[in-house]
């Protein structure tokens, strides 16, 4: 027998699987590297976090994800050159975190990379009708992952989810309902990265009642016209600049004129679509087009704001109730989290350290869990009709020989 498909085996098998976690997000800041202990699996799933590190990217890395990012038309070489480079790069971010943490890549038993979004195309946003499908894709080759580390590797995560008629996104229902049900309180888990998702979790721990949506945009606008405005800056640090302005009624009128908002749960959608030529096109309609940049950002503060609430009231009725528990880069953001929590008066505010997970590790954990379940769980569906998330195992497996 292969003997990696032997230790995959042993793997599987083990009570307990020490995983590696990496998430990089659409705000590109850099790659998360979550260390994580995972007991059993299922619903018998126990988590330690051991180690957990954000690795900024270099300007340089920054700047080449660009070229490619939620761009109709890119270089056909760079795409394909990127995808190497980009797996080898997180290869040898994972070895650089071990040996700070005093580890070896033989006590790991496998890395889960979800890889870098360049493209999300639900159906819905596309609109080609020669092409009746969802599509996504996320770049940083599994098999460059595993060769450089020496690790196994999961990743890819999100197409076997399209393949079984979901949208490739949000992921994060499966390991939110396995690690953060409470039969104590009705939980949403909002995470604010560039796109803005929550996740319904019922104290009835009816796997049913669960869903998970997409919002509208989270800080993947307030970075994208900070940069403009302040190059000194790639975000709004502590929400300062939006709370110096005063928002703009019109041009936030203009912004939630957009089909997306009123569509139905659950919904998906990414910076495609909230692009700043959005931005751009509702200001020339509102006669916004000079409007000052700390009064942009407090508009588009409000935004962000008005598309989690209006999910909430969509999914709840005009008075939702419920303990809402936030991680991302938006929650460190106090103008945006007060403009969420003024819109919600009947819910309560943490953020997920109350649920013993770092808020920032979140995602990268929410992977690991995903290649636990590949590894030793079996499929569970989640939610129902419109809302059921597919019973299948995610993740392309890659051997490191």
């Amino acid at each position: 027998m292969n003997p990696h498909l032997a230790r995959l085996l042993r793997i599987a098998q083990q009570p307990s699987r020490r995983l590696i976690g990496l998430m990089s997000g659409t705000s590109l800041d850099g790659l998360d590297v979550a260390l994580c202990r995972l007991e059993g699996s299922g619903a018998g799933t126990r988590l330690t976090l051991e180690q957990f590190a954000t690795v900024p990217y270099a300007d340089e890395v920054r700047q080449r994800i660009r070229r490619v990012f939620a761009r109709a038309e890119v270089s056909l070489e760079e795409l394909t050159l990127l995808n190497a480079w980009i797996g080898a790069l997180h290869g040898q971010l994972v070895l650089d975190c071990l040996r700070a943490w005093g580890l070896r890549p033989a006590e790991i038993d496998a890395v889960a990379s979800h890889g870098q979004t360049v493209y999300h195309a639900p159906a819905h946003q596309h609109q080609r009708p020669e092409y009746p499908l969802n599509a996504t894709l996320q770049i940083g080759d599994g098999d460059h992952l595993a060769v450089r580390t020496g690790i196994i590797t999961l990743s890819d995560f999100r197409q076997k989810h399209i393949a079984a008629g979901g949208e490739g996104a949000p992921l994060a229902v499966y390991g939110d309902y396995l690690l953060f049900s409470s039969p104590q309180e009705d939980r949403l888990l909002l995470n604010l990265g560039g796109i803005a998702n929550f996740t319904y979790l019922p104290a009835s721990l009816d796997a049913a009642a669960v869903f998970s949506t997409d919002v509208g945009p989270g800080n993947t606008l307030l970075d994208a016209f900070v940069r403009q405005h302040y190059p000194a800056h790639s975000y709004d640090p502590d929400g300062q600049l939006a709370a110096a302005g005063t928002p703009n009624a019109p041009l936030l009128a203009a912004l939630l004129d957009h089909p997306f908002f009123a569509a139905s749960l659950p919904k998906t959608t990414g910076p495609e679509l909230f692009s700043p030529d959005y931005v751009r096109a509702a200001q020339q309609r509102s006669g916004t087009a000079s409007l000052s940049p700390t009064d942009l950002l407090a508009t588009l503060t409000e935004l962000s704001a008005e598309g989690i609430a209006r999910a909430a009231h969509l999914a709840f009725g005009p008075a939702p109730q419920a303990a809402v528990y936030s991680s991302g880069g938006g929650m460190h953001n106090p103008t945006l989290m007060q403009a969420i929590a003024r819109r919600l008066p009947g819910c309560s505010f943490a953020d997920t350290q109350a649920l013993g997970v770092l808020p920032d590790a979140k995602e990268a954990v929410l992977f690991a869990v995903l290649a636990n379940e590949a590894l030793a769980g079996s499929a569970v569906a989640i939610g129902a009709g419109r809302q059921r998330v597919p019973a299948v195992h995610m993740g392309k497996i890659s051997l490191p020989g």
